[in-house]
């Protein structure tokens, strides 16, 4: 199987390169023999395929709250859950069901049990709106069993154990098999809405994709795993969400920095839920080995559009979208021949309104290796990741990213399109896809992502129209000044239009956040807010107005670091009153929560230690 490894893609060093002018053209250095441009808009599109997100994700408003009709729903025992194994039912699995680590041919899957070891073992933290998505009562997180339950030391009734099997490329280099490590999925849960839910218990203990580990997780990795789950549906951007986290009462070694200093850490275990833990790599896996593998390609992409794309199982030209070719004689890509291209074009899509939404609240995942990457557009495996505090395009939270910075947050466009790019070439080993198609892929990622990201900045910037100068402009001074990113945006809906503000007066709203400047950076400040007001006073919308729409979308708290820090650090120490205050205020992040300003200051000193804004892959 020949993969195609495409060079990963560089922005430009400058600091106003996050606007992103020089993606579109990048697609040149693709090897598409063909461009395709959209002529018209999907017609009688079904409701399914008109959220980015998909069916039962949490891409919605921030002020929506909990899940529609949870109130009416009902509330169930853990031993009343409506348990449907799909995933098990329907592809291969592997024969052997020990936890010894091997190389898995020919399947999807390995039935395995959790091994974790546990001693009393107790409930940190628990989310109410993921226990609605499941129609579960709150009153069972009181059960003296549940934390036994959880931890994977007592088998829950219904529950059907395995590991998934998948490969991917990590940092550019294909990585063979990886699989699920330390992740024993106990089965999927479908709710009274007909929504499907795969719970997953995360350091479990070891499963045949576990290599050297031991399939267990510490508690600090816990922590910021279960706490940015949620703290991202909150910000309305799809992820996969956290039921639980209990810790197990048993240490653990790690070896954090790799600097040869192991020491024993708390152990602990968050039950993560998505609608499916698929990724590009679950694809990539079987598309690498040989003929007899290829087949489940097809067999994997089939069971993905069933249960995950259905709106894609029986399309018509009706219903479809309508494409021209830009010149000459060259083919044109029709989608409704194909459910197979209709789907990597809406994954490609999905994924690159994803990453242009992460770029918006200044989001950095730290690892975008394949293997992390969901078919369904969701943020997966919470590892190294951070949010900018200082503005640096050049910010990566993963120390092994340090030398190369591949995965910084300026480069997650681009390597977004990579990843796609692996994807598409799975799919076309298995005969799914022809050429044209997955160039075509590739083209509607690049398309997506621009409208996607140019949208969300004219709304951060409480505008009514695009402005590329204005942003470019704007993300180079952010830049130089190391400004933090999510106060400064906060802090503009301050900003009056009102042209008659003297010079001396302008700055005025933002002083909190563009701290110790000199006068040739407050001149270069005061030019960019006067074109801005310019533009503020076009749009015709008054001040109020403006100000609550630029709420709406620029937050006030955002899970820094070093507050994930400050919660690990009483965790540690038995104290779990902190986890539970930062759940709490995560939930509601655009809203002013009176008592908890501190939660949205400017970082201290020691934020910016080693072990606080930077992390290793180490958990």
């Amino acid at each position: 199987m020949n993969l195609l490894h495409f060079s990963p893609l560089r922005f430009s060093s400058s600091p106003a390169a996050l606007h992103f002018a020089k993606f579109t053209p990048l697609f040149s250095s693709c090897p598409t023999s063909h461009r395709v441009w959209l002529r018209s808009r999907q017609l009688n599109r079904t409701a399914g395929m008109a959220s980015a997100a998909g069916e039962g994700t949490s891409a919605v408003a921030p002020s929506e709250g909990r899940v529609s009709g949870a109130a009416d729903s009902p509330r169930l025992k853990l031993e009343e859950l409506n348990w449907d194994h799909s995933f098990v039912r329907e592809l291969p699995g592997d024969p052997r069901m020990d936890h010894m680590p091997r190389e898995v041919l020919h399947a999807c899957y390995s039935k395995v049990s959790p091994s974790v070891e546990v001693e009393n073992p107790k409930l940190v933290a628990w989310s109410q709106s993921v226990a609605d998505l499941l129609d579960l009562d709150p009153e069972e997180f009181e059960r003296p069993d549940f934390s036994m339950l959880f931890s994977g030391a007592t088998p829950l009734v219904g529950a059907s154990t395995y590991a998934q099997c998948y490969g991917g490329h990590q940092f550019g280099t294909w990585a063979g098999q990886l699989g699920d490590g330390r992740a024993i999925t106990l089965g999927e849960v479908l709710n009274s809405r007909g929504e499907r839910w795969e719970l997953q218990l995360k350091g479990a203990g070891k499963t045949p994709y576990s290599r050297f580990a031991d399939g267990l997780a510490v508690l600090r990795s816990s922590i910021r795993e279960f706490l940015c789950s949620e703290a991202m549906h909150g910000l309305g951007i799809p992820t996969t969400r956290a039921l639980c986290l209990v810790t197990t009462g048993k240490y653990v070694v790690r070896d954090m920095f790799y600097d040869g200093n192991p020491k024993e850490e708390p152990g602990a275990i968050v039950c993560r839920v998505g609608q499916s833990f698929l990724r590009f790599g679950s694809y990539q896996i079987h598309a690498s080995r040989d003929k007899e593998d290829l087949k489940l390609v097809r067999l994997l992409a089939d069971y993905t559009i069933k249960y995950h794309y259905p709106h894609l199982e029986n399309l018509q030209q009706r219903n479809t979208l309508s494409f021209e070719v830009a010149e000459g004689d060259l083919p044109a890509i029709d989608l409704t021949s194909n459910k197979y291209a209709a789907w990597a074009v809406e994954v490609a899509e999905r994924t690159a309104s994803l990453v242009a939404r992460w770029q918006g609240v200044g989001f950095t995942h730290g690892v975008l290796n394949t293997d992390n990457m969901s078919v369904l557009g969701l943020t997966i495996d919470y590892g190294p990741f951070g949010f900018l505090d200082a503005f640096d395009p050049s910010y990566t939270p993963n120390t092994t990213d340090l030398p190369g910075r591949r995965y910084c947050f300026a480069n997650q466009p681009d390597v977004g399109l990579w990843n796609v790019a692996q994807f598409a070439t799975a799919l076309a080993a298995a005969d799914l896809l022809n050429k044209d198609e997955a160039n075509y892929v590739m083209e509607r990622y690049g398309t997506k992502f621009m409208d996607e990201y140019q949208s969300i900045m004219t709304r951060k910037l409480g505008l009514t129209k695009y402005n590329k100068q204005l942003i470019s402009r704007l993300l180079n001074n952010l830049a130089v000044d190391k400004v933090d990113y999510t106060n400064f945006f906060r802090l503009l809906c301050n900003v009056k239009a009102d042209a008659t503000v003297p010079d001396k007066d302008l700055i005025a709203p933002l002083k909190a956040v563009l701290l110790d400047i000199g006068k040739e950076r407050k001149e270069a400040w005061v030019g960019w807010l006067q074109t801005y007001i310019e533009e503020v006073i076009s749009s015709g919308v008054p001040d109020e107005e403006r100000k609550v729409t630029m709420n709406s979308v620029n937050p006030k708290y955002i899970l820094r670091n070093y507050l994930c820090q400050s919660a690990i650090d009483a965790a540690e120490l038995g104290d779990f009153e902190e986890v539970r205050r930062l759940l709490k205020v995560m939930e509601r992040p655009y809203d002013d929560q009176p008592g908890m300003e501190k939660y949205a200051r400017l970082p201290p000193a020691w934020a910016y230690r080693p072990g606080v804004c930077m992390l290793s892959c180490s958990s």
